[in-house]
């Protein structure tokens, strides 16, 4: 048995994605992460590893997850490929029966989305291409030497220079969407085609305009009748009704040029009927194609006219004094998507704007404006007799005594692949650092570089620290202190992490942000 899955179902997976990213009811979060890439492979760098998708590797993605940041509504298009106009290129022409078996010219697709039928220009409006000079002397078409700039409703040529091309606009890319969405491989396309005020005027021409634009030559034909005559009103015959068509008959007693005079509607298939239009069939009779627009017509609906079966998920990660979530001077090495994080020891979804996923600690002690800690060293804290706490140092502010690190099963008694180490220094269990040791324990906190203790007065008084006052200026510190300890804003491990990207490590610095564009491919 024979079976495929056609395209509209990745169009429709692309709709319900951004459907459900959009919704209230669910939250969606972009994520930076992994500041020791280079402790997991030695050529991170040149040759950051294909992320693995496991429940182990999940984990690990939570592990060394640094912040998150929330993706709205505005930060999700739908999104189709780019094709730039450029004079010289031959384009294919929109046709319906494209397939492997009629593949597009010239561009040899095998299906209509892989085809270049439709471009953008230099002002980033978007057109359809309907005609691409193809006669019976260009079967595959023409260059196209006229770059389309008009936003008339109606399709027509773009200049004089006789290409051939037929272009209909159907809509201009906001600039606003320009600058978060446009990339080098993709062009969003608006949000609400079906309902928006803005493409109407396209969108209701497409039904009320008529069907059918364009129908080819084939073969000229020859002997037919009068020379350089113009028949009128010639019908097309098929399971529509009321389109018609011109023909002009050039000195040479063939086909010069047909055009779409009235479009009539329902069309799914139809034929020049010569005869009823009064044409001589001629010695040889000529040949066209009547070609079939997309169910509505042209600019009904975009997303299946145009196969918006891709995503882009844009992310603009900054530095922010009054929540300062995203560390600097650190590196991260991998982004990713997570959909409906849990907030914080609770089952409700994450619902910051930003969020750290690190722990945390307030430190205080002689040196402690001076001291350093070697990012992605460890730090430890005897927490009870014979228990240690361990964890890997991701930032150190000096000026606040704020350190931020993360801890995962390889500081423990297993490797990051979860093999078991052999005689492992503190054991099997990943003890949490804590302001309130047990027996034996004390708040120092150790590392290569000193000690220090944590800050066991801050945030003690039961309402949580999250701002220090220093020299009469507010810091802000992006989570919420206990007796000098934090937990991450999120809960780690839930939600589902859909999205991950390794890439080669860049050190965030205070005066940086990152865009980040993801693009899913449904």
């Amino acid at each position: 048995m024979s079976a495929i899955i056609t395209d509209q179902l990745r169009i429709l997976n692309a709709k319900n994605f951004v459907s459900a990213a959009t919704s209230s009811v669910n939250s969606y979060y972009s994520f930076v992460g992994l500041p020791n890439a280079t402790n997991y492979s030695s050529t991170w760098e040149a040759n950051p590893p294909a992320p693995k998708d496991s429940f182990n590797q999940e984990d690990d993605y939570w592990d060394t997850m640094i912040a998150l940041k929330k993706i709205t509504t505005s930060d999700v298009r739908r999104m189709v490929n780019k094709n730039t106009w450029s004079s010289g290129i031959t384009y294919d022409m929109y046709r319906d029966d494209i397939s492997r078996t009629n593949i597009a010219q010239p561009s040899a697709a095998t299906n209509l989305y892989s085809a270049k039928y439709y471009i953008v220009n230099e002002d980033y409006k978007v057109y359809i291409c309907l005609q691409n000079g193809t006669n019976p002397e260009n079967t595959s078409g023409r260059p196209s030497l006229d770059q389309p700039t008009f936003t008339d409703l109606e399709p027509k040529a773009a200049g004089d220079s006789g290409d051939g091309y037929i272009w209909k606009y159907l809509f201009t890319i906001k600039p606003s969407d320009i600058s978060k969405f446009d990339s080098t491989n993709y062009i969003p396309v608006p949000t609400d085609w079906e309902t928006g005020t803005n493409n109407a005027a396209v969108r209701d021409n497409a039904s009320t305009s008529g069907q059918l634009k364009i129908i080819t030559i084939t073969n000229r034909g020859a002997g037919i009748g009068t020379a350089n005559r113009t028949y009128t009103g010639v019908p097309v015959s098929g399971d529509g009704s009321g389109a018609e068509a011109t023909i002009v008959i050039n000195n040479d007693a063939k086909v010069e040029s047909v055009n779409v005079s009235k479009g009539g509607s329902g069309y799914t298939y139809g034929t020049l009927n010569l005869t009823a239009g009064g044409v001589p069939v001629g010695s040889t009779v000529p040949i066209f194609n009547v070609i079939i627009p997309p169910q509505g017509g042209h600019g009904s609906d975009i997303y299946r006219e145009l196969g918006a079966s891709n995503v882009l998920i844009y992310s603009k990660i900054e530095n922010d004094s009054s929540n300062p979530d995203f560390i600097t001077g650190n590196q991260i090495a991998r982004i990713g998507i997570v959909e409906n994080p849990q907030a914080y020891n609770s089952t409700s979804n994450l619902d910051l704007s930003k969020a750290s996923s690190l722990y945390a600690l307030k430190l205080i002690g002689a040196g402690y404006t001076t001291a350093t800690f070697n990012l992605d060293g460890q730090v430890t804290q005897t927490v009870g007799v014979g228990s240690t706490a361990v964890g890997r140092v991701v930032s150190y502010d000096q000026t606040t005594g704020v350190l931020k690190y993360w801890q995962d099963k390889s500081l423990v008694g297993f490797n990051s692949d979860g093999s078991l180490k052999t005689d492992p220094t503190y054991g099997y269990s990943l003890h949490r650092f804590t302001s309130i040791p047990d027996t034996g324990g004390s708040v120092n906190i150790a590392s290569n570089e000193g000690t220090l203790g944590i800050d066991t007065n801050f945030g003690s008084s039961g309402t949580p620290g999250i701002s220090t006052v220093i020299n009469n200026r507010t810091y802000y510190l992006g989570q919420s202190f206990t007796k000098g300890v934090s937990n991450p804003e999120v809960e780690k491990y839930s939600g589902n992490i859909i999205y991950v990207d390794n890439r080669p490590s860049i050190t965030r610095s205070a005066n940086q942000r990152e865009d980040i564009k993801v693009i899913l491919q449904f």
